[in-house]
Order: C-alpha cells, then structure tokens, then sequence
C-alpha cells in the first residue's frame, strides 16, 4: 500500500539565556528527541522568538546542522499561548511571550505547512535552554 501526501514538517522550537553555546542547545536536543525517539534527520527548521536572531549559539547551532533558524515576534507567537503546555512569567515579563520554545516550534510549523499545528515534544528544559518540538502538515 503506497501512501500519498507530504510527511509533516518536525520543527524545534528554542529558547536561551544570553551566551548559550550551540554544544549545550545540542544535547538537550539530542537528549529531548532520543527519548521521543525521533531522529535529529527527520527535524526541517528551528525556531525562536527575534530578540534571539543575533545569538551566537543558537546561530552555530543552525550552521552546524544545516537548517535555517526563523525567528517570530511574540505578537506573532501569541495566537499560540492556549496550545502552550507551560506559562512562565518569567519570560513574559522579559519578552512578551509566556513560553518561546512552544510558540516558536507552533508558529513555525503553522507557517511551513499552511495548516494547524501541534506540540509533539512540550517543553524541556537545561539550565540554559528551552526546548519543544512541534508538526503540521
């Protein structure tokens, strides 16, 4: 039996403190989609919110695996906080936006496939990093 259609784009979703290394956004990557077991190859783009575009590691990061990092405004992640499975305060009160890596992956999957999307991975975090990866399509 062939199936037909597109398979869904996996995008992460990102979020960082300042002078966060592209080697510590990796391993939690690595580590976040290991016990999904999904395959690092199967992720089509990152994202984050665009107070981050000029971050060194999460530039590196993209770099490094060949992929384009997006970056959305908090009002354009907005339209996603109900599908948020954590709100922090925290990063609402510092960015505008109650959870980056969560809009972000949503608001980039949305844009890549046209259609709704969800969170397959919520949030995971480092002492460093944000994570969630997100599909649509």
């Amino acid at each position: 039996m062939t199936t037909t259609g597109t398979a869904p784009s996996l995008v992460i979703g990102l979020g960082c403190r300042r002078g966060c290394s592209a080697q510590e956004l990796l391993a939690l990557i690595e580590d976040s989609l290991s016990q999904a077991g999904i395959a690092l190859s199967a992720i089509r783009g990152l994202a984050s919110i665009d107070l981050k575009r000029h971050e060194p590691g999460l530039l590196q990061l993209a770099t490094r695996l060949n992929l384009e990092l997006e970056v959305f405004s908090a009002a354009q992640m907005a339209e996603f906080a109900p599908l948020l499975s954590h709100r922090s305060a925290i990063a609402l009160t510092q960015t505008g936006c109650s959870g980056i890596a969560e809009s972000a992956a949503l608001a980039l999957a949305a844009h890549l496939s046209g259609a709704p999307a969800k969170l397959l991975i919520t949030r995971k975090k480092s002492s460093v990093a944000t994570f969630a990866l997100a599909c649509a399509g």
